[in-house]
């Protein structure tokens, strides 16, 4: 079936738009003609019944047809307009496509001129809802594809953050490092209406307290030494789009107080300026820190807290999400493989099994980082756990070997990697109360291949059922 299409059609003059609706209707049995009969009638249909098409008389009292085009553009872009004109208002039409009506009709009107133009009108906004929502998909296949993770943590990210996309209120994003708090935030912005606008992100901790200010808001030609042209700063370069204050946690007192005005009045002031300017952008904070415990302290601002936390986005931790590290793994070692211009390496079983055990205070971030020292320092295409456990500086490496009886280099790792193996399936049995297949859907390792370690192991799953 086809989808159904609006069309508004504005005229002052009431029997000339009910008779060019009519004619609309008859054309095709999938169209909803709607009237208006001025300007601002008009735009207040347009924000009700979203109409993919506008046909609008010219010469209208109060706001004209060229106003209303333009009006109806900023808020619709992909709005195709058509614009009736009279004989000696021609000139005034053709400005009109300049301005970004796609067609022109004058009156009297034609049935048969009108057909065409319809039917060329109806084609164009088929079109662009096509285009629309192909470059939708991609941006959500992009989006997810950056989210890797089927656990249920992951899932109920995924679910928020389709949620918070469709509305355009500011983002407070809050999670450990290296849990994907810009990735959260470049996913909102992908699948929000404000996808085709910029996306700035700003690093706050990494500008000094002295220019955050200016990089901020800009500043004025001589606002300050070394200020030699004026900047417009980074919200109206976010201008339709989203800025992501990553970090809003660490910004100073006197800039919270001016980022503050900002949400309550949607306007910045530059550095060294008398005037505001009005700003079009969406906010989305992110912190690893508790701004609750920096309230009590002073050290933030509670009224801006409440201004930033009108949505919340938790990212999970990775301990959370012990059952998406191969898949996480997986997907790094072939990312970074691409980089190197490398071929293809695999990760065994043992090797899987050794990173999901593995302790990970710096989340994500710190597994991406360890399999490219994996993949750097791994001989052949084939990386097992001794690969893991030997490229492992961390803590659990060093306690594990350091427990092994002192003799050969080999004979002590393979000691170490034995503990780990243990201890891991042990604690993986213990989870999973003895379910083997659930363990190996956790461990990310083939169910033969977990049966075939619990037999070296001799360890009975009954003694973890109950």
């Amino acid at each position: 079936m086809p989808r159904r299409e609006t069309v508004l059609v504005v005229d002052d003059q009431p029997d000339f738009a009910r008779g060019l609706a009519r004619l609309i209707g008859s054309r095709r049995e999938n169209l909803d003609v709607l009237l208006a009969g001025d300007g601002q009638e008009a735009l207040d249909l347009l924000d009700k019944a979203q109409p993919s098409i506008l046909f609008t008389d010219l010469r209208m009292p109060g706001m004209s047809g060229q106003e209303l085009l333009e009006r109806a553009l900023d808020r619709a872009p992909s709005l195709t307009a058509v614009m009736l004109t009279a004989h000696g208002d021609v000139g005034s039409a053709v400005a009109a496509l300049k301005a970004g009506a796609y067609d022109f009709l004058v009156k009297p009107v034609e049935p048969e001129t009108l057909f065409l133009t319809l039917d060329k009108a109806l084609e164009r906004a088929r079109l662009l809802s096509e285009n629309r929502r192909l470059r939708e998909s991609v941006a959500e296949v992009e989006t997810w594809r950056e989210l890797i993770g089927e656990s249920p943590s992951v899932l109920r990210l995924k679910e928020t953050i389709a949620a918070v996309a469709r509305s355009d209120y500011t983002v407070l994003i809050q999670g450990e490092s290296g849990t994907g708090k810009e990735v959260v935030a470049r996913a909102v912005h992908a699948m929000s209406q404000r996808s085709d606008g910029p996306m700035i992100c700003v690093n706050c901790p990494a500008i000094p307290e002295q220019l955050l200010e200016s990089e901020l808001f800009g500043h004025v030609k001589g606002a300050f030494t070394g200020a030699e042209k004026a900047s417009k700063g980074l919200f109206l370069a976010a201008e339709a789009g989203t800025i992501l204050l990553d970090e809003i946690g660490d910004i100073p007192m006197n800039v919270q107080t001016k980022l503050l005005r900002v949400l309550q009045e949607r306007e910045v002031r530059p550095v060294g300026g008398s005037e505001t300017v009005a700003v079009d952008v969406r906010i989305i904070a992110s912190t690893n820190q508790h701004l609750e415990e920096k309230i009590k302290d002073r050290s933030f601002r509670e009224d801006l807290f409440y201004r930033l936390n009108v949505l919340t986005v938790a990212t999970p931790a990775l301990r959370e999400r012990r059952e998406d590290i191969p898949l996480l793994a997986a997907h790094f070692l072939r990312r970074t493989c691409k980089e190197m211009n490398l071929p293809e390496k695999e990760l065994t079983p043992d090797a899987l099994g050794y990173l999901a055990g593995r302790e990970w205070p710096g989340n994500v971030r710190e597994l991406q980082n360890f399999v490219r020292r994996l993949v750097v320092f791994a001989q052949g295409r084939v990386i097992d756990a001794h690969s893991a456990l030997a490229a492992d500086g961390g803590p659990l490496g060093v306690t594990q070997a350091a427990s092994c009886a002192l003799g050969s280099y080999q004979d002590a790792k393979n000691q170490a990697l034995e503990a780990f193996t243990r201890s891991y399936v042990e604690q993986l049995l213990s989870r999973t109360r003895g379910n083997v297949s659930e363990a190996a859907r956790v461990s990310g390792l083939e169910r033969a291949s977990l049966q075939k370690i619990l037999k070296r192991l001799a360890i009975d799953t009954q003694d973890y059922k109950n």
